[in-house]
């Protein structure tokens, strides 16, 4: 949203404010599976805490920035201070959910990161257009120190924890969720040679690609590739995530719908597989039109469909990951940042060579159809493979 202020105070070419893009993406895949692990062994309430209260403080420090390599070493701290976000919050789902309601739960996450996504073009534009682009950052990174006190208050670990549930729901949920208590650890050579896994991962990194386009290079391109105000621009934004908001609320209705009626992995496999196939279309309508009202209907189509799949991904990782989730989700969203990553560097890249966008729209189309074919494969069946210790 401010990356056109961003790249005008600090003269940065596209290629530079890729990298940028790219040092907190790289950071985020890195750090991702440790996050994950280490929030399945000490428990998601303090792995939480950890991530914003660091992501709060680098988030303020990106506005103390004063050029290119502190903003990328801003960035890059960044990324590893935020890793382990979604592994831990899809731990939390496999803790706290029955394993029916699994897509349910996980499109709940993609609606909150989506809402804040679409309100905030709504209150940054205006703050940074008043005040600057600096002070958005040190009011966000405030906004996360007040979260981090409400989460050490109030959330718990297991739901026996928490005060105010009764006796027979948290007996439903442990009987009934994906979690287990028993002591075991990664067996990283069997998990590895699961199929379902190893697609899983690859058809990530497709999706992350291009959503990582609408999240770091969305704004820049509706204002330097289609030549829309900055106003235009902060309300396009936000209705593109307002579908990202439908696409997670659609995404959890049916994909726990279809597992009753059709089983588990017909439910993953079918909307996985065509969700990619349409986000790919859309994107491609959008590469090739110069209508502008058209490019934004198929980006706004596109995002729906990119957030469908990914509510879709994370239920898989629920599925498989039994008492592991988070590490499963780490390495899935290891591979998906390590997209958000060549995405974040090759759009800013082509554009910087061909000096527009409709070349790096084309390339991400082509990487969502390459993704779709990876649903053929994943059996949300396949355990996640670990050894007891008990």
């Amino acid at each position: 949203m401010l990356g056109v202020r961003i790249k005008a105070e600090f003269k940065l070419s596209n290629e530079q404010f890729g990298w940028v893009l790219g040092a907190f993406a790289f950071a985020y895949a890195l750090f991702e599976i440790p996050a994950g692990i280490m929030g399945d062994k000490i428990g998601q309430r303090a792995s939480f805490m950890r991530i914003v209260i660091w992501w709060s403080v680098f988030t303020a420090l990106t506005g103390a920035t004063t050029g290119l390599i502190t903003l990328i070493f801003a960035r890059f701290f960044f990324g590893i201070g935020e890793s382990g976000a979604f592994p831990n919050s899809s731990a939390v789902v496999s803790r706290w959910f029955p394993a029916a309601e699994t897509s349910k739960a996980i499109s709940s996450l993609l609606i909150g990161t989506n809402t804040g996504a679409a309100v905030a073009p709504l209150i940054i534009v205006p703050i940074a257009a008043a005040y600057g682009w600096r002070v958005p950052f040190f009011v966000i990174g405030s906004v996360g120190l007040i979260w981090v006190l409400i989460c050490f208050f109030w959330f718990k670990n297991e739901p026996s924890e928490m005060r105010g549930i009764k006796i027979e729901e948290q007996d439903y949920i442990e009987q009934n969720r994906r979690y287990t208590k028993q002591a075991s650890h990664i067996s990283w050579k069997y998990s590895l040679r699961n199929r379902s896994l190893r697609a899983l991962v690859a058809s990530y990194f497709t999706n992350q690609f291009a959503f990582y386009f609408f999240v770091a290079w969305l704004p820049v391109y509706l204002q330097e590739g289609r030549k829309l105000l900055e106003n235009d621009m902060k309300n396009i934004t936000s209705c593109i995530y307002i579908s990202g908001i439908a696409g997670a609320f659609c995404s959890g209705l049916i994909n726990d719908w279809l597992a009753k009626k059709r089983g588990v992995k017909f439910a993953r496999q079918f909307i996985g597989f065509f969700s990619l196939i349409i986000s790919a279309i859309s994107v491609l309508a959008a590469s090739k039109t110069a209508n502008n009202q058209i490019a934004v209907a198929s980006l706004i189509a596109a995002n729906f469909f990119v957030v469908l799949n990914t509510v879709t991904c994370f239920s898989v990782c629920v599925d498989i990951g039994s008492n592991r989730v988070g590490a499963v989700a780490g390495i899935m969203n290891f591979a998906g940042q390590t997209g958000a990553f060549a995405v974040a560097i090759s759009v800013g890249r082509i554009v910087q060579q061909t000096h527009n966008f409709s070349t790096a729209l084309f390339v991400i189309a082509m990487v969502l159809f390459t993704g779709c074919l990876f649903w053929l494969i994943i059996d949300p069946r396949k355990q996640f493979m670990q050894q007891r210790t008990d």
